[in-house]
């Protein structure tokens, strides 16, 4: 899996007029914590951009005061009016204590029902899991070869080993739903057979 590596400063000073001076320096304050303790650290804006600017699931490694800290991406904050960063929050991880975190879904295979003339729509990109950090990945896949027309694909269909779904069982992924196309030519041959 792809690891984005960030390397930062350790914070002494923590409140709004330290943080508000490390970003005049074009520094983003960032918070890790999930380990042994929290450790408040500032990086580069531009350090964090592959890891933010993504749609991708990515470990974060980051280098604050010659120790090494494997991380994910928790959480992030943008000033409301300029939309630039201003603060992430990183989860260390640690070996065998289970971590929540949303993992990209990859729809694979042709299905029957868009080879048919339908459409897919893609409801859900990413669900919601509970796991060891050794299992997690870049994406979970979901196979879609068998959805036909009008059917869904749920959480529930989702075979994900070692992972427990957080979302509910219920909710659709997707759905090959009928084109406007279709529907008019189903109508179409529907007038035909009556006037047989």
């Amino acid at each position: 899996m792809n690891t984005v590596t960030i390397e930062g400063q350790l914070r002494t000073e923590v409140g709004k007029k330290a943080a508000r001076q490390l970003r005049s320096q074009e520094l983003v304050p960032g918070v890790i914590y999930g380990g042994a303790t929290e450790i408040s650290f500032a990086a580069p804006a531009k350090a964090f951009k592959p890891l933010v600017y993504t749609g991708e699931f990515q470990f974060a490694e980051v280098k604050v005061d010659g120790k090494n800290y494997k991380c994910i991406l928790k959480d992030l904050q943008f000033d409301t009016v300029s939309d630039v960063l201003i603060h992430v929050d990183l989860l260390e991880l640690v070996g065998d204590k289970k971590i929540v975190a949303d993992l990209p879904l990859k729809y694979v295979g042709a299905s029957k029902g868009v080879k048919e003339g339908g459409k897919l729509v893609v409801k859900m990109k990413s669900v919601k899991v509970k796991t060891l950090p050794e299992y997690l990945k870049e994406f979970i896949e979901v196979d879609i070869t068998n959805l036909e027309l009008n059917e869904n694909v749920r959480v529930q269909d989702i075979v994900a080993p070692n992972m427990e779904i957080m979302n509910s069982p219920r909710i659709p992924l997707a759905s090959v739903v009928m084109t406007r196309q279709l529907k008019q030519e189903e109508a179409a041959a529907a007038k035909e057979d009556k006037k047989k």
